[in-house]
């Protein structure tokens, strides 16, 4: 994702409108590898701009997505993730507990959809989705069946 500054001079020069609210957003979402949701990129810009609304960030994140400069994805976490992170391509490593999403940086152009099996598609890109439990998560369920086995005993 551009700078902030970058993203201030694209939304002028596209005829959109500069605010601090989205410039804001722009900040919040600058290095930000957690993919966040739309609901949390809301509550760190009310951190620092109280009368920030969600659907200010709902309309800036759209826009961010339209314009190619972040990724709008549907991980199956059950709600939309954003990604800033357009330099390389990558695919995601997802939670199936907590949600957390990460990049993963890894070679899978060879993949192919075999021919005869497109059914009509015209194939543009393709994304891999690994789906596991986190180390967090993984500790935390270690932790509660230590418990639960004490507490039996």
């Amino acid at each position: 994702m551009r700078s902030p500054d970058e993203l201030t001079e694209l939304f002028r020069a596209q005829g959109r409108k500069v605010t601090a609210q989205r410039q804001c957003i722009f900040r919040v979402l600058q290095g930000d590898v957690t993919h966040p949701t739309a609901d949390s990129v809301y509550e760190a810009a009310r951190a620092e701009v109280p009368t920030m609304s969600l659907k200010t960030v709902y309309q800036t994140l759209h826009e961010l997505a339209a314009l190619g400069e972040i990724a709008a994805l549907d991980l199956g976490t059950g709600t939309t993730r954003f990604d800033p992170n357009r330099e390389a391509v990558h695919h995601h490593l997802v939670c199936r507990r907590c949600g957390k999403v990460r990049d993963l940086y890894a070679d899978f152009s060879a993949v192919t959809v075999p021919p005869g099996a497109e059914a009509g598609f015209e194939v543009s890109d393709a994304e891999v989705v690994f789906r596991g439990t986190c180390a967090e998560c993984r500790r935390t369920t270690r932790s509660r069946r230590r418990r639960e086995a004490l507490a039996a005993t």
